[in-house]
């Protein structure tokens, strides 16, 4: 058995936001002023949890599951203010319809100011960045500049030579490109940079960051580019067999994500090296890492490529007791949080159990008139996390409105009738559970209801882009928050 982080010490609370979820003028939140103000509200509130979705550098669909790098930081977060305050913006340029290519352009504005006025420990501070984190920054700096120079398309599409990494074309490239490479490996450092000054702001006000690290990555990436041995692939680089998920909750049709799965085999030959500085990084970042999809790594749902569905699939052994085994000798601790929901089997929850990983109840999951269903709160165990609802579901409020008459009754009858409308008197239930951590969207504490959705499981449009802005928020709301935090034990 293996110790549990102290974060899990006692009862605590917090709130799921992704970043680009904040306020801001320009076109995402980020890491400017308004992911400080959130935190001074996370503090005054008594939340000491401050919950982000994956902060990846992510493809033309903003999804944070789908990356171009499993280590690198989203451009499209870093604060142009912060520039502007150091002298390497002037100001914003006019800002555009496409919100994210002129954030683009302003870094590269940037990363010419700092060549020319930047202070020499500036410099020195950019590599040192450069040459700690080399294991994975070149082939990412390399990998988008390529990405660029080719409009863009799939590395599997590039010529040759590229394509399967050959030396002399790689060495090539990296002269050609060296301008470009330049600034990509300046932008992740800002990113970095600004991350850690948000990070050592939150510890000061005694709020913990809570990040997410999807299991699979995208197969047009850095990493699968740049190892393409540690996936399961074809001569020409295409996945030979798809990740997903079969039919549940979400979908009659299962969900064919499309990520190519792990040589676990290769992996393993070298004391899963790939995922022992991947863990590195994440914990570069955050206090307290969720493995999305946790039971991948006890067996995932293997989908012919050539299936356009997910129901064709089959369940392939993972050696997750082995990577868990890696990973524990390398991190004095390994801060942990398993999203263990859909199909969970007594071998994921053995997996689990045996380092003592904290899983998930989510409420909205848990009245299906089944008194014995694991996410009703009589069901929960102290070393857990509960949640009204993830990033996937709807809003509490519009989950409830949906429901029909005699479930709506089921479960105001199961919450003791409460005086509190919804979507307050399931958070209350949440924060009430014996469960150490609970998580509210915020969603479900500024009272939305249909159309603030964050993401639908299985489609690619109109997701990732709900934002919330600072008049939802009143006095009255942070009042409430805070005494229930003060009822139940989770005030800071």
């Amino acid at each position: 058995m293996h110790p549990t982080h102290p974060i899990l010490d006692r009862r605590r609370a917090g709130i799921l936001l992704h970043v680009a979820s904040l306020p801001g003028p320009y076109g995402n939140g980020d890491f400017s002023h308004d992911a400080y103000r959130f935190v001074d509200f996370l503090a005054e509130a008594g939340f000491s949890v401050w919950q982000t979705l994956p902060l990846g550098h992510t493809h033309w669909d903003g999804s944070p599951y789908q990356c171009l790098s499993a280590h690198a930081g989203n451009p499209l977060l870093i604060s142009l203010d912060w520039l502007v305050d150091r002298g390497w913006l002037d100001a914003p340029l006019a800002p555009r319809q496409d919100a994210a290519q002129w954030r683009r352009d302003c870094l590269a504005l940037a990363y010419q100011n700092f060549l020319q006025r930047a202070e020499r420990q500036q410099r020195q501070e950019l590599a040192g960045f450069v040459a700690n984190h080399a294991h994975w920054l070149e082939d990412y700096a390399l990998f988008i500049a390529l990405r660029k120079n080719f409009g863009r398309i799939g590395w599997r599409q590039w010529p040759q030579p590229l394509r399967d990494r050959e030396p002399t074309a790689l060495y090539e490239a990296r002269i050609s490109h060296a301008a470009a490479i330049g600034q990509y490996q300046f932008e992740q450092w800002l990113f970095f940079t600004q991350w850690q000054e948000l990070r050592r702001y939150a510890r000061e006000k005694g709020v913990f960051m809570y990040g997410d690290m999807p299991i699979f990555v995208a197969g047009d990436s850095a990493d699968v580019w740049a190892r393409r041995e540690c996936f399961l692939l074809d001569a020409e680089g295409k996945e030979t067999v798809v990740a997903g998920v079969p039919p549940d909750y979400f979908s009659e049709l299962g969900q064919r994500w499309g990520n190519p799965l792990f040589n676990w085999h290769c992996m393993e030959q070298d004391g899963f090296r790939w995922w022992r500085e991947r863990m590195q990084s994440q914990l570069e970042l955050f206090d307290w890492v969720r493995i999305d999809h946790f039971r991948g790594l006890e067996a995932c749902w293997e989908i012919p490529a050539e299936e356009s569905s997910a129901i064709n699939g089959s369940w392939v052994p993972a050696p997750g007791t082995a990577l868990l085994d890696s990973l524990h000798r390398n991190f004095e601790r390994l801060p942990l949080i398993a999203e263990d929901l859909g199909i969970i089997t007594p071998q994921v929850e053995a997996l689990r159990d045996r380092y003592a990983i904290p899983g998930m109840h989510v409420l909205q999951f848990a009245f299906d008139g089944n008194p014995h269903n694991p996410y009703l709160p009589h069901n929960h165990c102290p070393n857990s996390v509960a949640y009204t609802g993830t990033h996937d579901n709807d809003t509490t409020l519009a989950w409830y409105e949906s429901l029909s008459p005699q479930l709506q009754e089921h479960v105001v009858d199961y919450l003791g009738r409460p005086a509190d409308p919804m979507p307050q008197a399931l958070a209350r239930c949440a924060l009430a559970s014996c469960a150490k951590l609970a998580i509210l969207p915020m969603q479900d504490v500024l009272n939305l209801g249909a159309g603030h959705r964050m993401n639908t499981p299985g489609t690619i449009q109109g997701n990732w882009s709900w934002r919330f802005e600072w008049n939802q928020i009143d006095d009255s709301a942070t009042a409430l928050y805070g005494h229930w935090l003060g009822l139940y034990g989770r005030r800071q």
